[in-house]
């Protein structure tokens, strides 16, 4: 997979994107053909346990882009830029997307609109492929007002505005996060690169959601947009409570689990 084939696969062939963090589940996602791969900030939330993808840093995000490598070698993977990591400056931007490059990334991510069309041109000139992320922008959580629905309104003509601006800055695709499903057919239909919704609609040319979540490992509430296709979380919880129960009560383990030598 490179971004002229996934520009290609718009309106033709849906995309599947499946966000991961290690080396095991990207493994699998190239063993069964998922197109691509997100290392999201998201980590920060299902991997490190924080409260927030605002705590996720630099170093976070090169760890586990190497560890995604390390899993799937020939799979198209993106890595977010995670929070500050391009906000103060163009060229700070283009210097941490390099050290992602380094770290296994096919290309970078970047939230916002307008503002960060220059970035975009930049590293898209820097040999750098971005995609564009819109709609509800975790990173600016605080300055939207939480973590609400976005595309309704004067908010649907704004989203179509910076699509149309981050397309022409040169960016290969754009997530579209938690947006009405009409705002987001409106710009599928408007741009001529691929849009991978998550939490907007049947629209777009692909979909992404995260590994834990589809898998059904993350037992906490899920958003509605999330279909479990799994029940992992459930039959983890049974298989450890069966090796709880056979080591305390001798059957773990066994004789075929154990080495053995002839004394001299």
């Amino acid at each position: 997979m490179n971004v002229r084939k996934l520009i290609k696969m718009k309106a033709k062939e849906p995309i599947t994107v499946v966000t991961a963090y290690d080396y095991f589940s990207a493994k699998v996602c190239e063993q069964v053909g998922v197109d691509l791969i997100l290392v999201g900030d998201s980590l920060g939330n299902v991997v490190l346990g924080y409260d927030t993808t605002l705590k996720v840093d630099m170093e976070d995000m090169i760890r586990h882009v190497a560890a995604v490598r390390n899993g799937a070698s020939t799979s198209f993977i993106v890595a977010d830029m995670p929070f500050m990591s391009y906000q103060a400056s163009d060229e700070e931007g283009i210097r941490n997307a390099g050290q992602l490059m380094r770290s296994g990334a096919n290309a970078v991510k970047v939230e916002g609109g307008k503002r960060v069309a220059p970035l975009i041109k930049r590293l898209t000139d820097a040999g750098i492929p971005v995609m564009g992320h819109i709609g509800l922008t975790p990173q600016s959580v605080n300055q939207i007002g939480g973590y609400r629905v976005q595309g309704k309104d004067e908010d649907s003509y704004r989203m179509l505005d910076d699509a149309k601006v981050l397309d022409n800055a040169g960016a290969f695709s754009i997530v579209l996060e938690l947006t009405i499903e009409e705002t987001a057919k409106v710009i599928t239909e408007s741009i001529s690169i691929p849009t991978i919704g998550i939490g907007s609609g049947r629209y777009c040319d692909g979909q992404v959601l995260v590994w834990h979540d589809l898998l059904g490992i993350n037992d906490e509430k899920v958003p509605k947009f999330v279909k479990k296709y799994a029940n992992l979380s459930s039959e983890i919880q049974n298989a450890l409570k069966s090796y709880i129960s056979d080591v305390k009560n001798g059957n773990f383990p066994e004789e075929k689990h154990v080495f053995k030598e002839k004394l001299k």
